[in-house]
């Protein structure tokens, strides 16, 4: 039998989708250092596995899930605003525009890790200022990669998405049960 789940996340998007998934777990915040610079994917890929591998050293006999996700455009990253102008300024960056959700995921069992990246593309509508200015009034842009939720509000940007949905929100369930195939 293997261990308990944890999740290395404080994320509540992601404790919302396991949660829906019926999947029991624990919360555990790694507290590492996350890049911010570099290939999206590579940055991803990194965060993720920082974050299940300082929870995986403290955790015997655990699975750890440590996920990362951001957004990216023409190779850069945006990530979480923190203030409503540098919203403001990233939804008009990503506005009219394709941009990509990176997702890295890695899990840590028995020492041993899988890792993978998801990708999902975002199309967003074209954004007056009143429309941006009423999704930076709502507050819902905080703690956001990329400044919005796909299943809040920010619906209200999303022009088309190709891809895993539950990727965007921050936790792509497609490739978690790829790495945990027992998980369900």
């Amino acid at each position: 039998m293997a261990g308990p789940l944890i999740l290395a996340s404080g994320s509540p998007q992601r404790r919302a989708i396991l949660g829906q998934l019926g999947i029991a777990f624990d919360i555990v915040v790694s507290g590492v250092e996350e890049l911010e610079e570099g290939d999206p994917e590579a940055v991803a890929a990194e965060n993720a596995r920082r974050k299940a591998r300082a929870v995986a050293a403290g955790s015997r006999d655990a699975r750890v899930l440590g996920v990362d996700t951001l957004v990216a455009l023409d190779g850069r990253i945006y990530g979480k605003p923190q203030s409503p102008d540098e919203a403001r300024r990233t939804l008009r960056a990503l506005s009219g525009r394709t941009h990509t959700v990176i997702s890295g995921v890695c899990t840590v069992r028995d020492g041993a890790s899988r890792e993978a990246v998801a990708r999902t593309e975002v199309r967003f509508r074209a954004l007056d200022p009143a429309l941006v200015d009423w999704y930076v009034a709502s507050g819902e842009w905080r703690e956001r990669a990329g400044g919005y939720a796909i299943q809040g509000r920010g619906a209200a940007l999303v022009a088309a998405i190709a891809g895993d949905y539950t990727n965007v929100v921050g936790l792509p369930v497609v490739t978690l049960l790829e790495l945990m195939p027992d998980l369900l």
